[in-house]
């Protein structure tokens, strides 16, 4: 019987909630994409230094608890607020530091002066952070003309950052201070990363083409306007091909001679860390799209290849970005099979990383979709996708590079937009690749069968208790190749406990996605909304599952999905009948186990899809 709902209280209406002005919250801000070369510790360790304690998302929490209960949670906020007080006192300035959040009068027209010292820098950027806009408008406004210098000194550049993300309407002027001096700043210990920041998390188009801009070439930068009219945004969002229309083709030559310059610098000092930067990937694919739209073939193909040659050894740092993977996957769809080769062997120590990110994995589809050497593929690629199987499961990512392998591209698990992606090099792969699409697809398909067959069989339990992993495991079942009688003994013995289960542990038919599980495996494929009707899977044979499932759960599991508990067999006993109407000791079998007081006390139920499980009944 349903609870009742509680009354709502006798005592007024309810009190609002307090009002607390939302800040830059750490869940809210937008995080930068993480190479695959990184790990995730070091990663995290980006995370702005200058703040030891939080103290916004410590009153954020406290606010919660009290909204929650704000009896029980008082005197445990009191000694919270009591710790912070003592965290604050205990820093060096802390008296500076607490009237700077109330007022910006004890600064005003200081702070040029105070932000490049350590402590006193942290007092800027708490009005920054904590203050209203006019206080941030007016940092923004007294610090104009330092924004190149204070991006290079190691407290003021998170200042600069704040800044960028915080006062929109100062960000084009402070990264128009930095035209002239993108690549000198991009190859900077400090000021790298407030560039990437501001490229990547906060700039619109127009801001991002007057970073990139810098990779054209002193005489763009001298001849190209940037006056921020709306002719002028339109005009840059175009990025290289913009500065590129109607030119002569020696003036093209100079602004590619210029970039290739430029990106060659970055890529010989990978040290500094801005090879792994959207901005420097943004400026290698405008690069690489100019270089295939010229009308020599033989000048566009030797620029094509001094660019990779540049480039193949740092190929693992740009794979996490868009840009970046697109420069990838267009190295993988032009190059020869000693270059394919060579970004293999790069890449290999990075797979599992670039399985669960979502630019990343990309790459590693089209190297399955275009190397014509499925035996290197399933030699190096395959097992380095296939060995952590049991982690990438847990993840959208990794679930669709585990899907990858058995079934690209499905409109199942793949979404129009990653299918339309991964198809813009199909073009290049029809003159670059010999063997047919289908054919390299089987033999990858026949290379990870045996390993993801096996982890099926060692965890299948599991796994189709888990809803995502549920997926992979219907697809590998149904599309895999090999011996399957083991995978299909484990899954048929989770299937097999008694019914129903005791709390808490629920029986596999009593989870919608496992249920569905068996009855695809049962109906022998997909249903198919177009046609109405299941696409049989080719190297699947249902009416074999069918009696193996008969054999293994057995007489009384069966009839009890039916007829006690939850009830939630019926479906999956429903496609059972259908699979076994042409086998007739099974069909004999069921007959026999779904006697006349069965079927009663299925009619008497209310379980779900009984009325098609009586009709299946009755068909045997």
């Amino acid at each position: 019987m349903a609870k009742k709902r509680q009354a709502v209280s006798q005592g007024g209406p309810k009190p609002k909630k307090a009002h607390v002005e939302k800040t830059t919250a750490k869940a809210d801000v937008k995080k930068r994409s993480r190479p695959v070369t990184m790990p995730a510790r070091d990663a995290d360790s980006e995370e702005e230094d200058e703040q030891d304690v939080d103290a916004t998302a410590m009153d954020d929490t406290a606010m919660e608890v009290s909204e929650k209960d704000p009896n029980a949670s008082r005197e445990a906020h009191k000694v919270q607020k009591a710790l912070q007080e003592q965290r604050r006192a205990a820093k060096p300035h802390s008296t500076l530091l607490t009237d700077a959040k109330r007022l910006m009068g004890v600064i005003r027209g200081h702070i040029k002066d105070i932000v490049f010292k350590h402590d006193a820098s942290r007092i800027v950027q708490t009005v920054v952070k904590h203050g209203r806009q006019k206080e941030r408008d007016e940092v923004a406004t007294e610090l104009k003309g330092k924004y190149k210098e204070l991006a290079q000194n190691k407290y003021s550049k998170f200042l600069v950052t704040k800044l960028i993300r915080l006062c929109p309407t100062h960000r084009q002027s402070i990264l128009k201070e930095f035209q002239g001096s993108v690549l000198r700043l991009l190859l900077h210990r400090e000021a790298t990363s407030v560039l990437s920041d501001a490229f990547e998390l906060y700039s619109n188009a127009y801001e991002r083409a007057l970073l990139v801009r810098d990779f054209y070439g002193k005489e763009t930068a001298l001849f190209t306007v940037t006056s921020g009219s709306a002719e002028d945004k339109e005009r840059a969002k175009k990025g290289l091909m913009g500065v590129l229309e109607n030119a002569d083709p020696e003036r093209r030559k100079r602004v590619l001679s210029s970039m290739k310059t430029a990106l060659t610098s970055i890529f010989d000092n990978s040290d500094k860390g801005a090879v792994t930067h959207a901005v420097v990937h943004r400026a290698l694919w405008e690069y690489m799209v100019a270089v295939n739209s010229s009308p020599d073939e033989a000048e566009a193909e030797k620029q094509l290849r001094e660019i990779f040659e540049a480039c193949q050894d740092v190929l693992a740092e740009l794979v996490h970005t868009k840009d970046g993977s697109r420069v990838v996957r267009e190295f993988l769809a032009r190059g020869s099979a000693k270059d394919r080769k060579q970004i293999l062997k790069v890449l290999k120590p990075h797979v599992e990383r670039m399985c669960a990110d979502d630019e990343a994995q990309l790459v590693l589809f089209t190297a399955l979709d275009v190397i014509d050497d499925t035996k290197l593929v399933a030699k190096t690629l395959v097992p380095e996708m296939t060995g952590p199987a049991n982690t990438l499961s847990e993840t959208p990512q990794g679930r669709r590079a585990l899907l990858y392998l058995i079934v690209p591209r499905t409109r199942r698990h793949f979404t129009p937009a990653q299918i339309a992606s991964l198809a813009e090099t199909d073009e290049i792969r029809a003159r670059t690749s010999k063997k047919e699409p289908e054919v390299r697809e089987a033999e990858i398909r026949a290379g990870a069968s045996e390993a993801l067959v096996k982890w099926v069989k060692d965890k299948g339990a599991l796994l189709l208790r888990e809803t995502g992993a549920s997926l992979v495991v219907t697809e590998i079942m149904l599309f895999a190749e090999g011996d399957k009688l083991a995978a299909r003994e484990t899954l048929l013995r989770a299937a097999s406990a008694d019914y129903p289960c005791e709390e808490p542990a629920l029986h596999p038919i009593d989870l919608p996605h496992s249920s569905r599980l068996y009855k695809t495996l049962l109906q022998g494929g997909h249903f198919n909304r177009a046609t109405a009707g299941v696409e049989a899977a080719p190297g699947w044979d249902a009416q074999t599952f069918a009696k193996e499932f008969v054999d293994t759960v057995g007489h009384e599991v069966c009839v009890a999905m039916c007829t006690k508990g939850e009830r939630n067999g019926a479906f999956v006993v429903a496609e059972l009948c259908g699979a076994l109407k042409e086998a007739d000791e099974s069909k004999q079998t069921l007959q026999a186990w779904f006697t006349p007081a069965v079927v009663k006390a299925i009619e008497d139920g209310e379980g779900k899809g009984k009325n098609i499980l009586l009709e299946k009944i009755s068909t045997l």
